[in-house]
């Protein structure tokens, strides 16, 4: 009987979860195709239909990495009822990417692990780049929206974009390597001040609608 779609789509799934699960459990130092097939019980001929090379699964990995960032930033998002604006929506996307969870941690984790096949390849540093400048981006967007509401001052939005996306990145860096010192609850407390800053002292509320947001993130037993 031949495949169909659908059966198509939930081996893809299937394929999906498994290198996921590798990722979280070897980094992409230990992410192989044997490795990927060992986890599905399945043969490395099966696995050559989806990944004719090394490369095309190191690149998979790292859309894949992107899409579940992505997918937390929406669920932050949702938790704040969707209606953040102005320097609240730049709190709620940084707060998404921020490990202040086990799943989140585990995403940060993935993502340093993925510097050295990056960084070794051309291409996968090209897209790399290209992601970075997509969030840079979109940062630029939300300060500048919030520019207009009266939130934060004058200044060139991409050159402000660049610095909280540089100062994120370097806390989270910080938090993998000493989640002591910065535990998810001083993390968010380092990003307020960030922003209290970059809003002006007593100028704009930095929590606003998204405050019910930082609760949810470091709910009981969900801490990095």
């Amino acid at each position: 009987m031949p495949r169909t779609k659908g059966d198509h789509e939930a081996r893809r799934r299937e394929v999906s979860e498994a290198v996921w699960r590798v990722l979280a459990e070897r980094g992409f130092g230990g992410l192989t195709l044997r490795a990927v097939a060992a986890e599905l019980d399945a043969t490395t001929g099966l696995l050559t239909h989806y990944f004719p090379a090394k490369r095309d699964l190191l690149a998979y990995a790292l859309d894949l990495l992107e899409e579940r960032t992505a997918a937390r930033r929406r669920s932050v998002g949702a938790q704040g009822g969707g209606s953040t604006a102005g320097l609240s929506a730049i709190r709620a996307s940084l707060l998404a990417i921020l490990p202040l969870t086990a799943e989140a941690a585990t995403s940060n984790r993935i993502w340093v692990s993925s510097w050295e096949p990056a960084l070794a390849d051309p291409e996968l540093s090209a897209d790399y780049a290209r992601k970075y400048g997509h969030s840079r981006d979109r940062l630029r967007e939300l300060i500048a929206e919030a520019q207009t509401r009266g939130d934060i001052g004058p200044g060139d939005p991409a050159r402000l974009a660049e610095g909280a996306q540089s100062f994120v990145l370097g806390l989270i860096v910080q938090s993998l390597f000493d989640p002591a010192t910065f535990s998810p609850e001083r993390q968010v407390e380092l990003l307020d001040d960030y922003l209290g800053a970059l809003g002006g002292a007593g100028d704009a509320d930095t929590r606003g609608d998204a405050g019910p947001v930082v609760s949810g993130a470091l709910g009981e037993g969900e801490g990095a």
